[in-house]
């Protein structure tokens, strides 16, 4: 059969076919595995999540997932349809601790009393408070509490040292280190993406 033959392509049959075109990084191999099992993905989604949206998300994410670490598929281990399950188990765990979490930072928010000042009826400006505070508890106590002295009561890094009895030097590297510190926190990935073979 020639490339450019109008016949139509013939679809692996068996797991262990569509495990080996998906191996060999044949995206036809991606795009059958995606007809057999996606179904099955959006609807365990759906069931745990009870929103049409997420459950679309978690679908996409499975299957990304199932691309990137096909290599981490072990055959002897069990079937393909397994190892997908167990992603999409991991994946709806994820998009519930998200929910979690997105529920907390928003209670939390509704707690923040805010100053005329810094942008009230602004609800992202109260989040990003509420973030910013959280991550800053988080730093080793020095650096905390420079970076507090600064933010909170505006005080220049002279007068730090005149607060804390620290030498200017070690106010300055307390508020450099800090500073790349909650770059980094504020930064940090909500789950790693590396997908482990079941």
């Amino acid at each position: 059969m020639s490339p450019c033959s109008d016949e139509p392509r013939t679809e692996p049959r068996t797991d262990e076919d569509l495990a080996r075109s998906l191996l060999t990084g044949d995206d036809a191999g991606l795009a059958a595995v995606y007809r057999r099992w996606s179904a099955l993905v959006y609807t365990l989604a759906r069931r745990s999540l009870g929103d049409a949206g997420e459950a679309e998300d978690v679908t996409q994410q499975v299957f990304l997932g199932v691309w990137c670490g096909r290599r981490g598929y072990r055959p002897e281990r069990g079937p393909l349809g397994g190892w997908i399950v167990g992603i999409t188990r991991r994946r709806i765990a994820d998009a519930l601790a998200a929910r979690t979490r997105r529920g907390e930072l928003a209670t939390a928010a509704g707690t923040v009393r805010l100053a005329a000042d810094t942008g009230a009826g602004q609800p992202e400006a109260v989040l990003d408070r509420v973030l910013v505070r959280r991550e800053l508890a988080r730093l080793p106590a020095p650096q905390r509490r420079v970076l507090d002295l600064a933010f909170y009561e505006d005080l220049t890094q002279p007068q730090i040292a005149a607060r804390t009895g620290l030498p200017l030097g070690t106010v300055k590297s307390h508020a450099r280190r800090g500073l790349h510190r909650l770059r980094d926190l504020l930064h940090e990935p909500t789950h790693k993406e590396e997908i482990r073979a079941e």
